[in-house]
């Protein structure tokens, strides 16, 4: 496996993926596998994961690191197949043996991406064409939603065949379900009615919208406060337009910016309910189930793969993406109490299980072998 970093290094969702599916498959029988990113493999030590390796540190330019994993052929020499995660990074599928089977790994349109983060035209244009060269001569794509199989098959033009739509899973052993806290609106601070949005500060993200109702919210709750977690390009424009509210909506705001599991996990105990609010180019939304192994409903948009996550919870916790009335709304019924226990979140949790998540690449890697 090939990826951009490990998450140890720099938390986000597909980091988080790359890692926790390599840990998956390293625990399934009869498969041996490595996978290489950049920075620290861990928080301890680059060897606590065996097969793991690193390219070096994060930082210096692009156009290095790329050129450090293109020509990072250790590896292919064991190799029966190579997964790349992202396709700016890792080797041709080639060594002296003839073509390696390759699967890519399609987490969302580079380019896309990069339009809505304000990149030129040329710049995004640059972009869709390496991604294409990347994926020249794939043998197996893997998405996780039915929704990015369409953008792989239209925007990129592979055909539907050769695409694998495969679940994540989530790690249950970093999260409980508690009980959720008892309000208490004679108190301020981490004791008030907390709605926990764990995001990167991006617009696509969609969180002005959730700032642009939270007024509203706080008009019906005003025990509420609001706590977001991440750091992005966009995190200014959302500091400036929360700063603009009214001074209680304002004050009932907090910016935790990058945060470590450990904090995470004390938010999502502290919290009574999650909104990931994106607005365009969502995979799946990996936070999603992570908030319903804490035992948090998240109320998301219909945004991509989004839905996936809830439907078979509790379909009223969907609402259209970039509709900050429907969004408050919700939100305002959901601390009223209208949304899944921490044990019903809990337990649809369970029904994404890493373990599967592998065991189905692990037939994909076997059917391309043989």
């Amino acid at each position: 496996m090939t990826g951009s970093e490990w998450f140890a290094a720099a938390p986000g969702g597909l980091n988080r993926y790359f890692t926790d599916l390599f840990d998956a498959l390293t625990r399934q029988p009869n498969v041996t596998v490595s996978a290489t990113a950049f920075g620290a493999v861990s928080a301890d030590s680059a060897e606590s994961l065996l097969g793991a390796r690193s390219w070096g540190p994060l930082g210096g330019s692009t156009l290095r690191r790329a050129r450090t994993a293109f020509f990072d052929r250790a590896e292919l020499r064991r190799a029966t197949v190579l997964d790349r995660h992202f396709c700016l990074y890792g080797p041709a599928a080639i060594d002296r043996r003839g073509r390696l089977p390759l699967v890519v790994h399609f987490h969302g349109p580079w380019a896309a991406e990069s339009r809505l983060t304000g990149q030129s035209e040329l710049g995004a244009r640059a972009k869709y064409l390496v991604e294409r060269l990347r994926y020249a001569g794939a043998d197996r794509f893997v998405v996780l939603s039915n929704h990015f199989r369409d953008v792989l098959s239209n925007d990129y033009r592979v055909p539907a065949e050769r695409i694998s739509v495969i679940a994540p899973g989530v790690d249950l052993s970093r999260f409980r379900a508690t009980p959720i806290p008892a309000a208490d609106s004679s108190v301020t601070g981490p004791a008030r009615r907390t709605v926990l949005c764990v995001r990167r500060l991006e617009r696509r993200m969609g969180i002005a919208n959730l700032l642009r109702c939270w007024p509203e919210v706080l008009d019906q709750h005003p025990d509420a406060r609001l706590v977001l977690v991440g750091t992005g390009t966009a995190e200014q424009e959302l500091r400036a337009q929360a700063a603009a509210l009214d001074s209680k909506a304002a004050e009932s705001i907090v910016f935790a910016g990058h945060i470590d599991d450990t904090r995470l996990t004390e938010l999502y105990e502290q919290a009574e309910l999650t909104v990931v609010p994106t607005i365009a180019l969502e995979g799946f939304g990996l936070i999603a189930l992570e908030s319903l192994a804490a035992g948090r409903a998240p109320i998301v948009t219909d945004c991509g793969g989004l839905p996936d996550s809830v439907q078979g919870l509790d379909p009223s916790l969907i609402v259209p993406a970039g509709d900050a009335d429907a969004l408050g709304d919700r939100i305002t019924a959901a601390l009223r109490g209208i949304l899944p226990s921490p044990a019903e979140c809990r337990s649809h949790a369970e029904t994404f299980s890493w373990d599967v998540t592998a065991a189905r690449h692990s037939a994909m890697y076997e059917e391309l072998t043989h």
